[in-house]
């Protein structure tokens, strides 16, 4: 990610070719997911916070009243709560892994100087980048994976084998989508003790009117309105499509997919403008 002139140290990285930075990128990947699996506060937000939210919700809202099984209303039909809250909260995980955490390490890290160190070595901003990026796609598929068995043996939550494809790819541009959104975030972020604060006062309001803590049919329909603007609810939907036991198709949601798209877009072009490489506190 590129800076201003006068808040980027220059290096020799800006001419990296692109199998280069390809190649550094790999390179730095390992690094970033050793440093992941040795940070708690990842490994918790990441994984901990999201088996815990399934257990909880799943609990209390996917029993049975009256003999018979809560179910929610979904595209094609109804399907069990319990079923519903897998892909919500596997949306929880993928924002807390690509957003929450990202966010907080990066604010720690720039302010620590550790960016403007890694800035100043020959290693492309793009590959710094990326690796981490990579990162936070191969640890939001293992931890889908993870919720996905639980589901499965726990709830039932049977995944269709057709639609399979696209719940990987849906995410995999999650996470990547919410990288972006970290990016940007993390630009008008000043202090390392506000990142935490600011990215949970954020995103906690989001996640009960997108469908993530509550079943979007139940939500009144103006809030339902608001949380269309957002990115969260539209990733909701799309992993819900994949997952949807009544989907007939490939699984694909095309328009909540642009949507995200556009919202990483909209913010790495933001974060190309704001991100700096140098402490911001006083």
């Amino acid at each position: 990610m590129t800076t201003t002139t006068s808040n980027a140290p220059t290096g020799s990285a800006g001419g990296a070719s692109v199998g280069s930075t390809v190649s550094l990128t790999l390179h730095q990947f390992p690094y970033d997911l050793r440093s992941w699996f040795r940070n708690r506060q990842s490994r918790f937000f990441t994984v901990i916070l999201p088996i815990t939210f399934l257990v909880i919700l799943a609990g209390v809202f996917g029993g049975s009243t009256n003999g018979k099984v809560n179910q929610v209303d979904v595209a094609g039909g109804k399907i069990d709560t319990s079923v519903y809250y897998v892909p919500g909260i596997i949306t929880l995980g993928i924002i807390a892994n690509s957003l929450v955490n990202l966010v907080i390490s990066v604010t720690a890290q720039r302010e620590s100087g550790v960016l403007k160190r890694r800035r100043a070595t020959p290693v492309p901003a793009a590959a710094v980048i990326a690796g981490r990026a990579l990162t936070s796609v191969v640890t939001s598929l293992v931890m889908s994976a993870i919720l996905l068995v639980l589901g499965w043996i726990f709830y039932h939550a049977h995944l269709p084998a057709s639609t399979a494809p696209a719940l990987v790819i849906t995410i995999i541009l999650g996470s990547l989508a919410f990288c972006c959104l970290g990016y940007a975030l993390a630009s008008v972020i000043t202090d390392e003790d506000a990142a935490q604060p600011v990215v949970q006062a954020v995103m906690l309001p989001l996640y009960f009117i997108s469908g993530v803590l509550i079943p979007s049919s139940t939500l009144p329909t103006w809030l339902s309105d608001i949380a269309n603007v957002f990115p969260v609810k539209h990733l909701v939907e799309a992993l819900l499509a994949a997952y949807n036991p009544n989907n007939t198709t490939a699984g694909f949601a095309g328009t909540d997919l642009l949507i995200v798209a556009a919202w990483a877009v909209a913010a790495l072009a933001f974060a190309l403008r704001r991100f700096s490489w140098l402490p911001k506190g006083g």
